[in-house]
Order: structure tokens, then C-alpha cells, then sequence
């Protein structure tokens, strides 16, 4: 008797070994991923900019890092610890604008050179919901403990996360990303409500299959989603707070993910990098 339904293991049409640079944006599902791929020795480059849920903001972070314009102090905002940046996480905010733009532009400068240096692109979508700021009407990718009354929430439509990521997709192969993979983060954003949150999961389900229509042969789809929803679709398998994923169930998914993109000789490599890592953080007892 089967009492799970089983994800098919599959391979993908294109391998990826140590020598391949990767590239991780997205929700905070792609730090996991991230972690464990830097731990077995891959050139990743994960979130430099932290986490990003939307993907309006993380194709405006794309198109940002990849028009080379630097940040300067018109893309601030004053608020209550000083100026801060909107676009990304609590980090990018403090009293000295110069060391804010600084740490912006050094970030900045990381993720231009790996996206330009022919790398597979992992973009994990979190939420199809945004907030935009009243008042100037910008979108927002992090809201920085402002007054929630700063803000107008809504659901993004499927056509408008199209046209956008389609508009990113055409920056990143003219830069010489070599391929893109979506994901859905299988991370449950029960701030939105749980209906919320089904409603959320689906918009970008139906954005990313006409991405992967649309643009066959570029771009693809790696199922975590489905892996935790459907596979492990158990509380067991989430953390304490019933809306992360567990350790276990990302080693799960990770696992999968490895079967699906290295081949036996870098699966095995990867196993001596992890050892090796694992052996970097053990400290005797003196």
C-alpha cells in the first residue's frame, strides 16, 4: 500500500556541476536552498540583497542590478531609524546615508557580476501580493516596521507578473544568463489568510506556467512546491511555527533538487565539500 503521493523523480534537460555559477533570488526558501548548495562547494549567490517575496520586486531588483545605474539617496526613504531603502530588507536602513548607499552599491556590484557572468538563475516567488506606498504609489519589497497605514496591499494579476518577468527574462539572456528555473516557495504566507494565501500560490502557478510556455527552452520549473504540498503534506515535516519548512523537510527537497541537476560525480564531490564544511565548524573541546 502507498500512503504518500510521491513526487517522480525527474532530470533535467542541462547539468550543473562545481564549475557552473548559480545565481538564487527570491523568498526566504532560496536562503535554504542557498546554504546547503554553498555548504557542498557551488559558486552560488544567494539573496545578496536578502529576501525577496513579490516577483514585481525581485524582477525590479533584476532590472535595477542590471541597467548599472548606481543607488544614490533619491532611492531613500526617512522613516523611523534614520533612511531607508524600500526596495529591500530591514538591513538597508540607518542614520549615515553614505555607508547605507555604500553597503547598496557593494551588494549591487556582487550580484551584476554574478548575473553577468553566465549563470542558472533560481527565482523563487513567495506571495503574488505587493504593498505600494500611498504615498507616491511605489512598490515596495520590504516595508521597513513603517505604520501599516503607509500602505495600500493587493493581489497582483497573472498577466502583470508576465509582462514583467518577461521584461527581466530579455535583460538576463542579453546579459548572458544562461537559463532561468522558477519556483514557488512552498513557505505558507498565513499573514495573508490561509484562502489569502491559496489565492497567492495560484496566481503565481498560472504566471508560471505561461512563463515556461512562453519562453520553452530558457526558462523551466523545479517543484518544491508540489514536494511539500503534496508529497510531505504533513505538520511534521513543518517547523514550530507551522509555516517554514522544516530542516528535514528541506534536506528532502534539497535532495531531490541534486538528483534533478548533478550528476553521480558531483553528487559525490559534493558529499567531500559538505564534509569538509561540516569539519571547518567543529571546535574541539579544550
Amino acid at each position: 500500500m502507498r500512503f504518500r503521493t510521491e513526487i517522480e523523480s525527474i532530470k533535467a534537460c542541462f547539468e550543473l556541476g562545481h564549475a557552473d555559477k548559480m545565481v538564487l533570488l527570491g523568498s526566504c526558501f532560496t536562503d535554504e536552498v542557498g546554504s546547503r548548495l554553498a555548504a557542498d562547494g557551488f559558486d552560488v549567490c544567494a539573496n545578496p540583497f536578502r529576501a525577496l517575496y513579490n516577483p514585481m520586486s525581485i524582477c525590479r531588483c533584476i532590472d535595477r542590478i542590471l541597467s548599472g545605474e548606481a543607488y544614490s539617496e533619491a532611492d531613500l526613504t526617512s522613516g523611523p531609524r534614520g533612511y531607508h531603502c524600500l526596495d529591500y530588507a530591514t538591513r538597508y536602513s540607518g542614520a549615515d546615508i553614505a555607508a547605507l548607499l555604500g553597503v547598496l552599491n557593494d551588494d549591487a556590484s556582487r550580484l551584476r557580476e554574478s548575473l553577468c557572468a553566465g549563470p542558472t538563475v533560481f527565482l523563487t516567488f513567495g506571495t503574488a501580493y505587493v504593498y505600494r506606498l500611498r504615498e507616491d504609489g511605489r512598490l515596495v519589497g520590504n516595508c521597513h516596521k513603517f505604520p501599516a497605514g503607509d500602505f495600500d496591499r493587493r493581489l497582483l494579476s497573472v498577466d502583470e507578473i508576465v509582462a514583467a518577468v518577461s521584461d527581466s527574462l530579455h535583460r538576463m539572456r542579453d546579459a548572458g544568463v544562461r537559463r532561468v528555473v522558477f519556483t514557488v516557495s512552498p513557505i505558507r504566507h498565513v499573514a495573508d489568510g490561509l484562502h489569502g494565501n491559496t489565492v497567492s500560490k495560484a496566481v503565481l502557478h498560472l504566471a508560471v506556467e505561461r512563463l515556461c510556455a512562453e519562453w520553452d527552452g530558457f526558462v523551466s520549473y523545479f517543484p518544491a512546491y508540489e514536494m511539500m504540498i503534496d508529497d510531505l503534506r504533513d505538520y511534521r515535516f513543518y517547523a514550530a511555527d507551522m509555516k517554514h519548512p522544516s530542516d528535514v523537510a528541506v534536506d528532502y527537497i534539497y535532495e531531490f533538487f541534486s538528483h534533478t541537476y548533478f550528476n553521480v560525480d558531483t553528487r559525490r564531490e559534493a558529499v567531500e565539500y559538505r564534509r569538509q564544511y561540516k569539519a571547518s565548524l567543529h571546535r574541539p573541546i579544550l
